[in-house]
């Protein structure tokens, strides 16, 4: 569950439940995850113990379910990627072969006004931030939604967040890369076509 990142470039917000949410949500993916990279990982954050902190495990889920979406995806609400598993994971991921570009995906506190908001930004999460852990920074681009309040109580907090927030979310963020994945392809496509009809 994370509060904090390092932004080294404009954030893209955007409310769950807005207009043309998936839609606007795949341009955000589309310009900020390489998909054409032969390593992208996508690690889901949390624990399925928790109803705020599901997110991330839910997502994962979500996107396995997804047999068109071919990437590796770590962190399900099967075989959740948190706390007690996320430096050894992250260490196994960084020594592999062909060096991983990590989508990091989480839950995360923030101001009343912004529940529901789904962040996309450059640069790593900090897991754990808001109840207090220090663990590895994780990602090359983050995706982060904001769940419930923070500030205070955060344990108590995240146990109290409605599990219905975190499946729609989490529900709009793999539909949303699936549709990002999918404009890719149908742009390479065109590209080539475009090619071969001018060559």
């Amino acid at each position: 569950m994370n509060t904090q990142a390092t932004t080294v470039q404009p954030t893209s917000t955007i409310y769950y439940k807005e207009t043309g949410v998936i839609w606007r949500l795949s341009n955000f993916f589309l310009e900020q995850i390489p998909f054409d990279h032969p390593n992208l990982v996508f690690c889901c954050i949390g624990t399925d113990r928790s109803t705020g902190d599901a997110l991330g495990p839910m997502t994962g889920s979500f996107l396995t379910q997804l047999v068109s979406f071919p990437f590796e995806i770590v962190g399900t609400l099967d075989t959740p990627l948190h706390a007690l598993n996320l430096e050894e994971t992250t260490k196994a991921l960084l020594n592999s072969p062909e060096r991983p570009y990590i989508i990091a995906i989480d839950a995360c506190l923030g101001n009343a006004n912004n529940i529901g908001q789904i962040i996309v930004h450059p640069g790593p999460l900090y897991p754990g931030k808001a109840v207090k852990k220090e663990l590895p920074p994780i990602g090359e681009v983050s995706i982060k939604a904001i769940v419930n309040i923070g500030g205070f109580m955060e344990y108590n907090v995240l146990q109290s967040t409605r599990l219905h927030l975190t499946f729609e979310m989490g529900k709009v963020i793999s539909r949303s890369l699936l549709l990002a994945w999918h404009r890719y392809n149908l742009k390479v496509i065109n590209n080539r076509n475009s090619d071969t009809y001018n060559n």
